[in-house]
């Protein structure tokens, strides 16, 4: 009887084992997703042969998928970030990056494909965002903007955006930190505050997975974001400085209990260049619909170019590539497929990450 019992015993860890490696892994099973956004460098700049983007390519690209054929969804770079948060299309206004920091003026409600129809930068309160809904659910979420001097980082409203250009004292960018451009995080007391916070907060919040947000947005200064060639303080720039900003985050990520538990990190850019070396700077994917407010998103052809994108994750399968298509408006429908959100805007058109990223 008792060789009987350890028998079925062994058969019930062999079943239980044998069950685990078939579960496919999927959207359910991160409880984690760090986003950090670089600026201006299409696909072949970044990650084609001979980019200085070293840590990225070397280190990082063969721990996680790199998604070929993701792109941006329009120029300048505000548009891009408001699209990643709330399935907004560009209109003329965000398309400028929105050097004056104008409350949007338009239709008093949702159009059709829950877009807002009008033109300007603040969008009003009854247009949502993914931390609106994440909110609404009881999950956490924190954008961490490096050198961001003010609390929340907001421009004064229907002004001049005096951070549109780096000093050697303050090279942060309000146009880089898509939560000011909503009223609906904007407008209830001490909330903007509370949930965008200099980058240098993160250190302490990722101590442990119950301090970690559910949602992390990390937006570089305009000195690390792979932007400009140089910085205003005299140091190198563009991919170089990019690569030593990732260098120094990425890793103090991928050592938390929260990545390690169910995260997902998303390195991305916002859009390619538009120049001689970048034929297809204004390319789009995926069907990208050009929104009311806008003939061309992409200012000069329909969309934001290709850059690629890459995953990391322990449920993404390392060294590997991912030639699907899909832009800014999927990862917003990847990020509320995790969660459990009903899709925002055009991100309801877009597919979300599946069985071709998530790996057994």
């Amino acid at each position: 009887m008792r060789r009987l019992m350890m028998v079925a015993a062994l058969l019930a860890v062999l079943l239980g084992a044998s069950s685990k490696q078939v579960h496919a892994a999927g959207p359910a099973d991160v409880g984690h997703v760090f986003i950090i956004v670089l600026e201006n460098k299409g696909f072949e700049q970044t990650f084609g042969t001979g980019s200085p983007a070293t840590y990225l390519n070397a280190i990082l690209r063969p721990q996680g998928q790199l998604l070929r054929q993701y792109y941006g969804i329009g120029h300048l770079s505000l548009d891009n970030y408001v699209a990643m948060v709330s399935g907004q299309a560009p209109n003329l206004i965000t398309q400028t990056d929105c050097i004056l920091y104008l409350d949007f003026v338009g239709l008093p409600a949702l159009g059709p494909d829950g877009q807002a129809i009008g033109q300007g930068c603040v969008y009003p309160a009854f247009v949502k965002t993914v931390v609106d809904q994440l909110e609404g659910n009881g999950l956490t979420w924190k954008g961490y903007m490096e050198d961001m001097p003010m609390t929340c980082g907001n421009p004064a409203l229907n002004s001049l955006d005096v951070t549109q250009s780096a000093t050697a004292e303050d090279q942060y960018g309000a146009r880089h930190n898509p939560f000011v451009y909503f009223h609906s995080i904007l407008d209830p007391p001490g909330r903007c505050g509370a949930h965008v916070v200099s980058l240098t907060a993160l250190d302490e919040d990722l101590a442990s997975a119950a301090t970690t947000p559910n949602y992390v947005f990390i937006t570089p200064d305009l000195c690390h974001d792979a932007h400009d060639a140089s910085c205003a303080d005299g140091g190198p720039g563009g991919l170089v400085a990019a690569d030593e900003f990732l260098s120094e985050w990425v890793p103090k990520i991928l050592d938390s209990d929260a990545y390690k538990t169910d995260g997902l990190l998303i390195i991305t850019f916002d859009e390619a260049d538009v120049s001689p070396n970048e034929p297809d700077g204004a390319a789009a994917c995926c069907n990208e619909p050009s929104g009311f407010n806008t003939v061309l998103p992409g200012l000069y052809g329909p969309g934001g170019g290709r850059t690629g994108s890459l995953l990391l994750s322990p449920l993404v399968e390392a060294n590997s590539t991912n030639d699907t298509p899909y832009n800014h408006y999927s990862l917003l429908r990847s990020i509320e497929d995790i969660f459990c959100l009903p899709p925002l805007g055009y991100a309801a058109k877009a597919n979300g990450f599946g069985a071709d990223v998530y790996a057994p």
